[in-house]
């Protein structure tokens, strides 16, 4: 299983009462429909004399499809303007070194090839004409070239089998890995610079523009995190040569070069994984790096952008909420403060800060804050429609596990009278419910349901010895805290010890499923993409790393994956369970549901199982989305209303 992180809404009680409209009689409830019916902003860059501000903005859902646009803040005057109108997918603006122009990615006309955009006007100019998608580009210091990675073209041969339908293709071997390409910019010449077995996760060039840094691995086949940092001399353009500068322990990611071209930051693990989560600096003449955020706030950083060599900026992931903070080489870290909790940020050399920023009463809005002494405010109302659709207002608690440690959640509580309980766990397990819209609980308790979100032991945001806390233990401390998460909802009257439920998706999933195997106390159950038996998930699952830093591999420690599967124990199961599915999901595969599905059935338990053609791991079409939200609220409402629990007030 990867870190599938989903994001919960939430604020304080305090403020939701002071910002959230509340639905009266009159009001009709929350639908399905509306939840989708939200546009989102990335990609925020600053032009290099900071006066305008390029971003994205992607659309609802409409079919299988979210259009995405690129944008453009006028600083000064605070107007914003549409830039790019293909209804495609257009991403990842970057502005010109001059900036006179913005480069972008597009898939208008097929896959994703590399443009050229006149802050003059007129229409965007195609600087590439592939088949194969370019999936990342960075201007050069000079601004004379682009570099952008991009698969080699298939060879005329391979194209008449697989027209043929003769195209058997061999795991690992057949794979057509990016490659670093360099585009003149001036006569569109593009060259390739690498070949052979390397995996390329990230470029960004060093600013004499003589080499690039990249994050990459000679052996991607192998099945573990081999990522190392190099540098790729670009003296001969057509064979550019890898040169090692560090191996971090387990996964990183974020590469950002200094000003000076000195210093790597990037984000890595605190031991061998299981994911990012620390600052490090790392000299580009090689050596040790220094990790500068253990010791100091012991928080997950990421977007990480320098202001001088001395100092960057990065998000951080803080319990429920997320901040913008300046962060020196010795760690100390000062946070900029927002209303809002920022998921995309630029910062212009004038020290404006532009982001992304919302939480539950608040839809994604763009924000201005500028310079540092400035309170920030909106520059958009892309989702002005939000302000008057009533949401149910969560208040964060804190409670005790069974062991004495705290667990932070966040409570959807539409009464005072005790009603049915859904705990919804997130996904992971090294991700967290954050302070951001989650469609299933505000359905849930815009229909009387009291939410549970709990943050339980193996989640993001509350320090890294936390994250370690699930280590061989899913189903152990992890299931325990969430038991005790009900045991207080009980205790103080929140919820109807008779109608419990219990639902989640990826690892959320595992943990619906888990729980029903170990408990009858849940009278209903929805397991979205779970792990179902870990060690057929292991040997099946795109990419395995992270699952062996949890329990090593079952060829030689079998013990542990059989201890925490479901699978395991379906014999105990007596709760109705729904089961949902991606068809060609690879992260947790359609086995892994069925297995359930089998054994549910064999053992009499009421079940479902919704298998959706297409989607992978995370659903993306409209009517998809839409069934999925439905069942879960009617498979509630079957198994945990009787009489009916009481209206939203």
């Amino acid at each position: 299983m990867k870190n599938a992180v989903l994001l919960l809404t939430v604020m304080t009680a305090v403020a939701a009462a002071l910002c959230v409209p509340r639905r009266t009689a009159a009001q009709p409830a929350l639908t399905a429909e509306q939840t989708l019916d939200r546009r989102s902003i990335g990609d925020l860059e600053f032009s290099p004399d900071g006066a305008r501000l390029v971003f994205t903005v992607t659309e609802p859902v409409k079919g299988a499809a979210r259009p995405r646009s690129i944008w453009m803040l006028d600083v000064e005057s605070g107007r914003v303007r549409q830039l790019t109108f293909s209804g495609r997918n257009d991403s990842s603006p970057r502005w010109a070194p001059d900036g006179d122009a913005i480069a972008f990615l597009s898939d208008r006309d097929g896959a994703a090839q590399l443009y050229l955009l006149s802050t003059r006007g007129g229409e965007a100019e195609k600087l590439t004409d592939r088949k194969e998608a370019v999936s990342m580009f960075r201007w050069s210091p000079d601004g004379r070239r682009i570099a952008l990675l991009m698969p080699e073209a298939k060879a005329e041969s391979q194209q008449q089998k697989e027209r043929d339908k003769d195209d058997g293709r061999v795991i690992d071997k057949d794979d057509r890995r990016p490659r670093v390409w360099m585009l003149e910019v001036a006569s569109r010449k593009l060259v390739q610079v690498t070949s052979g077995s390397w995996q390329i996760a990230q470029i960004e060039w060093l600013p004499a523009g003589d080499r690039l840094i990249a994050s990459a691995t000679p052996t991607p086949a192998v099945d573990r995190w081999t990522d190392r940092i190099y540098a790729i001399d670009l003296t001969n353009v057509t064979d550019g040569v890898f040169t090692e500068i560090a191996a971090p322990r387990g996964p990183f990611n974020g590469l950002s070069v200094s000003p000076d071209g000195r210093t790597l930051a990037f984000v890595g693990a605190r031991v061998d994984g299981p994911e990012p989560h620390d600052l490090y600096l790392q000299p580009v003449g090689g050596g040790a790096a220094q990790n500068v955020s253990a010791a100091t706030f012991d928080r997950p950083v990421g977007q990480l952008r320098w202001i001088d060599n001395a100092t960057l900026t990065a998000t951080l992931a803080r319990g429920f909420k997320s901040a913008i903070a300046t962060i020196d080489r010795d760690g100390r870290a000062r946070f900029v403060d927002a209303d809002v909790n920022p998921t995309a940020y630029a910062r212009a050399k004038s020290g404006a800060i532009a982001f992304a920023g919302e939480t539950a009463a608040r839809a994604p809005e763009l924000w201005l804050k500028p310079r540092d002494e400035a309170a920030a405010h909106t520059v958009t109302a892309l989702n002005a429609t939000w302000s008057s659709i009533p949401v149910v207002a969560p208040e964060f608690v804190k409670y005790r596990s069974f062991d004495g440690t705290e667990i932070e959640a966040a409570l959807l509580r539409p009464g005072s009278a005790p009603r049915p309980l859904i705990v919804l766990v997130h996904g992971g397990p090294t991700g967290r419910w954050s302070d951001s819209f989650e469609p299933w609980g505000q359905l849930l308790a815009q229909r009387g349901y009291a939410v549970l979100y709990p943050n339980v032991r193996g989640s993001t945001g509350y320090g890294q010895a936390f994250v370690e806390a699930n280590r061989a233990d899913w189903g152990g401390g992890d299931f325990k805290d969430v038991m005790a998460g009900v045991d207080w909802a009980i205790a103080r009257g929140v919820a109807d010890p008779v109608r419990l439920g219990i639902g989640g998706w990826s690892y959320g999933g595992y943990m619906a499923a888990w729980a029903v195997t170990q408990t009858s106390r849940f009278k209903a159950a929805v397991s979205g993409a779970p792990v179902i038996d870990m060690a057929s998930e292991f040997g099946t699952e795109n990419g395995s790393a992270y699952d062996e830093w949890f329990y090593g591999t079952p060829y030689e420690k079998l013990d542990g994956f059989i201890k925490s599967s479901p699978m395991t124990y379906v014999s105990k199961v007596k709760t109705p369970t729904l089961l949902l599915q991606g068809e060609n999901d690879t992260t947790d595969p359609i086995g892994q549901s069925q297995q359930f599905y089998r054994g549910l059935k064999r053992y009499g338990v009421e079940t479902d199982l919704v298998v959706y053609p297409r989607e992978p791991h995370g659903l993306r079409e409209e009517k998809h989305l839409l069934d999925r939200l439905n069942r879960i609220v009617a498979w509630f409402d079957k198994y945990l209303r009787s009489s009916g629990p009481p209206t939203a007030q």
